[in-house]
């Protein structure tokens, strides 16, 4: 399945994707998740052609882990060691941004680099603890999507740990869409613009760290909910950003998620 979340007149909404005379449509209200109570599948609702849709991010998460370094080549031209196990760390919920909105740019007080890090993510379906190598990790995966893991590098680098790095409101552009049609181990391509020049691609077959891997090693400690977000790591290729670029990342199989910079 294929969904999306977005903004109509009863508010925030999922909704189902299908194809109608070859045209992205949201055909049907979908009951509403967990972590957002709000939604009213019940409420009369006409199909609209996705490209009219107002898309917000496609979840409301109470935590997002990222994984760090999970491309060699990524961690080759940062100067750092390929990772023994998972480098994790978090993402505050308030740094995420839908498709379309803008990427603010903090103070040049603060920061002075600011990069796009383009990547896959996946959101949790349902509660996952202490999964073990006899557990299916895809019966916990609702579906993937294209999130930006946007760093401001040199605070990245001075701090010596991430959080104010990676957690400036803005810096977590998600979507455009979900999906569960995709099989990342088969190997999906990521692919990163900045102003309409390719920057990044990669590959998910080229994990440092595969999926069952990393949702093992994370609940092992962590206890994760429906609507839990996390964010797979990024290819090589990463720069920054500037007020008035696009940003795009691109996943073979899901869509592109488009945001400017202010």
């Amino acid at each position: 399945m294929r969904y999306c979340r977005f903004q109509n007149a009863n508010g925030p909404q999922f909704g189902k994707i299908e194809s109608r005379d070859g045209v992205d449509t949201i055909t049907t209200l979908l009951p509403p998740w967990p972590e957002s109570a709000a939604s009213n599948a019940n409420a009369a609702f006409q199909p609209i052609p996705l490209a009219s849709a107002k898309l917000l991010a496609p979840t409301v998460p109470s935590k997002i882990i990222c994984v760090g370094r999970n491309y060699r080549d990524h961690a080759s031209e940062m100067g750092n060691d390929v990772p023994v196990e998972p480098l994790i760390f978090f993402k505050p919920p308030s740094a995420i941004i839908g498709p379309g909105d803008a990427i603010k740019l903090p103070p040049s007080t603060l920061t002075q680099r600011v990069d796009y890090e383009g990547e896959l993510a996946f959101i949790i379906g349902k509660r996952c603890s202490k999964l073990t190598e006899k557990d299916d990790v895809r019966a916990y995966i609702r579906g993937y999507t294209c999130a930006n893991d946007v760093t401001a590098r040199d605070l990245q680098k001075k701090d010596g740990q991430w959080t104010r790095a990676k957690g400036f409101d803005t810096f977590c552009p998600l979507g455009p869409v979900v999906t569960d049609e995709v099989d990342v181990t088969a190997g999906i391509d990521v692919t990163t613009r900045l102003n309409g020049e390719q920057k990044q691609r990669g590959n998910t077959g080229e994990f440092i760290f595969a999926i069952d891997a990393v949702l093992r090693y994370i609940t092992a400690a962590i206890t994760l909910e429906p609507g839990d977000l996390i964010l797979t790591g990024t290819p090589a290729g990463v720069s920054p950003m500037k007020s008035g670029d696009v940003v795009e990342v691109s996943i073979s199989g899901i869509g592109t998620l488009r945001n400017s910079v202010a």
